[in-house]
């Protein structure tokens, strides 16, 4: 029998990366051409989008003569370093719980991130080892992932993707586990509640042990 997985989209799931995300977005398109970012406008154009695609609508629709291609990959790593300071702190007792509760069932925990991985390591070093490992996520996609990264995060684990669920924290990573044949399980907070969570085996608000439980029983462990 295949082994069983999990990968964790830490930054969306288990960090609240959604709001970061934003805040991030807001005052660098302020300071890059006095860009007025709001969360209808981030829902239009940026949301579940690659970050290239997003911000040429947006400098479509606002007018602005910035090019999409070199703001898309500045953004991109200043939200690449918000994490990694942001990351350690959502490192809860909590969080341990839960993934200690999926390992101890020798399920195999992929937490995945687009911090910087040597910087945020340490934070992680008490629950990796057996059956969990971390996973650096190189997604171009603003406020999710795309299938493909749930595909490598199995392949980085020796993992079946059939055998693995997702833990997301965005409706758009729900649609992408999909689409990667996986099923998923979510985290919903206000920041994103607007999303079609449709197609999620669970919807959750927490991390925890307790919270552990509703994936060993999709495991049926």
């Amino acid at each position: 029998m295949a082994k069983k997985g999990v990968v964790i989209e830490f930054d969306f799931a288990a960090l609240n990366g959604a709001e970061l995300l934003f805040k991030t977005a807001k005052s660098y398109l302020k300071k890059l051409d006095n860009i007025k970012l709001d969360e209808p406008t981030e829902a239009r154009h940026l949301a579940g989008a690659d970050f290239a695609d997003g911000l040429a609508k947006l400098f479509a629709s606002v007018k602005t003569k910035k090019t999409a291609p070199k703001a898309a990959r500045e953004l991109s790593a200043l939200f690449a370093e918000t994490l990694t300071a942001s990351v350690p702190s959502a490192v809860t007792t909590p969080f341990k719980n839960f993934v200690k509760a999926l390992a101890e069932k020798d399920v195999e925990v992929i937490i995945s991130t687009r911090a910087d991985l040597e910087t945020v390591a340490p934070a992680f070093a008490s629950l990796v080892g057996s059956n969990v490992v971390l996973y650096q996520d190189v997604s171009s996609c603003y406020g999710a992932s795309p299938w493909d990264t749930w595909r490598r995060a199995c392949r980085f684990a020796e993992v079946s993707h059939i055998s693995t669920l997702v833990l997301t924290g965005s409706g758009f990573g729900v649609k992408s586990a999909l689409v990667a044949g996986m099923k998923s399980i979510a985290v919903v907070n206000d920041r994103i509640a607007y999303q079609d969570f449709g197609g999620a085996y669970e919807v959750v608000d927490e991390l925890s042990g307790k919270t552990a439980k509703k994936f060993l029983a999709r495991f049926g462990v």
